[in-house]
């Protein structure tokens, strides 16, 4: 079992960053991440050596997010919103963040499946099959998930002024 524990180590800065790609909001981004952990080292004797350990720890993170958005469901309270724009200290010019915010608030307005499968396949550059795996879907349902994320993010980047004053007014 030590082994397992060594073997997380180096996967550690991506789960971060598919519990930030889940969450958003930074707070709840690093309870996810600490909670997949401890759950997976809580859990380590589920793990089947041989199967890839990615997959299964990015399997308990989303789980673990789904819960939580189910949970707030229940309490009818929101769990999240879109924070205002920081100020564009060290920026080289306003339209390079215009982009940055552009194509971040495209990210979030995806539906959690989508953002799943676009962050697994796109920023983590798992395979349609690997993908599929962890997320416990057929490879065909990646594919139109992540044509249809790619498809809406394209619309939403274009689309940038009218979605900005959306996400701000919700």
């Amino acid at each position: 079992m030590n082994d397992l524990r060594r073997d997380i180590v180096p996967l550690l800065p991506r789960l971060q960053r598919f519990a930030r790609t889940l969450a958003r909001v930074p707070a709840d981004a690093e309870d996810l991440f600490q909670a997949a952990v401890e759950r997976a080292l809580r859990n380590q004797d589920q793990w089947q050596p041989g199967t890839r350990l990615e997959s299964w720890l990015f399997r308990i993170t989303q789980n673990l997010w789904f819960d939580e958005l189910r949970a707030h469901r229940r309490r009818s309270v929101p769990l999240d919103s879109i924070p205002e724009p920081a100020a564009d200290e060290g920026r080289d010019s306003a339209s390079d963040g215009v982009d940055v915010e552009r194509i971040q608030a495209a990210f979030h307005a995806l539906p959690d499946a989508q953002r799943s499968v676009f962050a697994l396949v796109v920023l983590e550059g798992q395979s349609y099959k690997d993908a599929a795996a962890t997320l416990g879907v057929p490879v065909g349902t990646i594919m139109s998930r992540l044509a249809r994320a790619r498809a809406q993010m394209a619309t939403l980047v274009t689309a940038a002024p009218r979605l900005r004053k959306a996400v701000h007014n919700d």
